[in-house]
Order: structure tokens, then sequence, then C-alpha cells
């Protein structure tokens, strides 16, 4: 895990600055909620990001975790393994598949980025679409045999890639719906239709400096 030191005025829980929308954060919260890590969400702006965040931060991306005593872990994956090792009820890490991960958030997530945004990097989004869907028909094989990624009941693998296909799929939901992809749909609509992801995307109004938590 990399965590390092942040000086900061005594903390009574965890500070989580977060974007609503960011996969990385929406992970990171979903296993803070799962774990019951009491914590301060700050919704943050990405055009407007808070002096205090960047002073912990300087990577100035989201999701970053300030703990108390000054502590900070500003990668996800390292904030849910924080969490779920401080309490897992539901027994997530049991189903921690690093490789499958690092498919999602390396191969997946580069395609996904020019799918979703081809004006940015100047790409052919049907061809990035396409792969894409490759990577999806790994999931596909993977949930024949099984209702979750890693067994029979969700875990960190399923919370930590579903955001990322949540995105894929909303680019061009009927095309998306059209695929030959039963599987992987109903997982994600599993997800996105539970207690735990409503209770993490839940709208918030921005953090400013002296606004209630």
């Amino acid at each position: 895990m990399s965590a390092r030191s942040f000086r900061t005025a005594t903390l009574i829980e965890p500070i989580l600055y977060s974007f609503r929308r960011c996969p990385y954060a929406m992970r990171a919260r979903l296993a803070l909620a799962v774990s019951g890590t009491g914590h301060e969400l700050r919704e943050v702006k990405l055009r407007d990001k808070p002096a205090e965040m960047l002073a912990a931060s300087p990577k100035a991306t989201v999701p970053v975790l300030v703990l108390p005593g000054g502590a900070v872990i500003d990668e996800s994956l390292d904030i849910m393994r924080w969490a779920l090792a401080r309490n897992d009820p539901q027994g997530w890490l049991a189903g921690d598949d690093a490789g499958l991960i690092a498919a999602n958030d390396g191969p997946f997530k580069h395609h996904l980025d020019r799918y979703k945004y081809p004006e940015r990097y100047g790409s052919d989004p049907g061809v990035h679409r396409a792969s894409g869907l490759d990577l999806l028909a790994v999931l596909e094989a993977r949930l024949a045999s099984r209702d979750w990624l890693c067994g029979d009941r969700q875990s960190l693998t399923d919370a930590a890639i579903m955001p990322f296909v949540r995105q894929f799929a909303a680019v061009d939901r009927a095309w998306f719906e059209a695929q030959a992809l039963p599987r992987v749909q109903g997982w994600l609509a599993r997800q996105i239709a539970s207690e735990l992801f409503a209770e993490v995307m839940v709208v918030r109004p921005q953090w400013v400096p002296d606004s209630p938590p």
C-alpha cells in the first residue's frame, strides 16, 4: 500500500476527496461504504480542486484519503484494500483478482477513453469500442459459470471493475444492450440497482473550506 505522511489538523475520521462520476473515486467509495468506514466525504470539482486536496496529494486526482494522524492514501485500489483490511463483513477481499483488475485498469481503460473521448485523443471510436468489447467478452466467459467475477458473491474485483464497464455502457446504451453480453449486462445491472450503489452515488454539493461536512 502506498501511503505517505501529510501534516494536518487532528482528524476524528478520515477525509475522502472525491468526484461523484469518477470511476476510481466510485470504487473507493464502494469499499468505504461496505466496510462501514466512517469518513468525511468532500465532493470536489476537477476544474476547481481545493488547495487542501492538492497539499495532501500533488498528483491532483481523486480519490484522496487523508487518515487521522496525517497519512495519505491516494490510489483507489489501496483505499479499497485499506478499508476492507479494517473490516470486511461481506468477504470482499476473498475475491481480489489483481490480474483481472490490471486488465481493466490498463487495456480496457485505454480503449474506453479513446471510445468515449475521440476528439480528445484523435482516435477512431469504432476501433476502440471493438477492442473494449473483446475485453468484455473475457468477463462474459468468466461469468458463464458463476454469478460474480470471483465466485458466488460480490467481491472487491466486481466493485473495482464495474464503474468502468458502467462508463463504457453509457457511451451508447442502445448499442451496448444489443451486444451478446447477457451475463455482463446482468452483472452490471445488479450492481447499479443495489442499495450500496445508490448510497455512494448520492449527489452532493461541491465542498469548499469551512463548509459543513
